[in-house]
């Protein structure tokens, strides 16, 4: 199986759609999927966008690292949606207040 048919994973039952970068050899994750399930937010694209503007304001370095892809959405559209490498998608996770982080 190739690196492009693993473009989704499951992490509590939820899809995280991902993409492999073969140039840099790595990893891309939607943020909005991870936020979804830290969250349980109805609205994890708006929660997203309030945490991002939140960390802009705060001087975090975090929004500069952060890229955008077109992925398949539920819609089964390609959208743009904010991806992070491992590194910085650890980083995003770790200014999410969830309870399933102290699980």
């Amino acid at each position: 199986m190739s690196k492009k048919d693993k473009s989704v994973v499951l992490f509590h039952e939820k899809q995280i759609r991902r993409h492999f970068d073969e140039d840099e050899e790595l990893w891309y994750f939607s943020i909005v999927d991870v936020i979804e399930i830290l969250t349980e937010s109805p609205r994890p694209r708006k929660y997203w966008n309030a945490l991002k503007t939140r960390l802009e304001e705060e001087g975090s370095e975090l929004s500069q690292k952060l890229g955008q892809l077109k992925m398949k959405a539920q819609d089964g559209k390609m959208r743009i949606t904010d991806v992070a490498d491992t590194e910085t998608l650890l980083r995003v996770i770790q200014s999410v207040p969830s309870q399933k982080l102290s699980r």
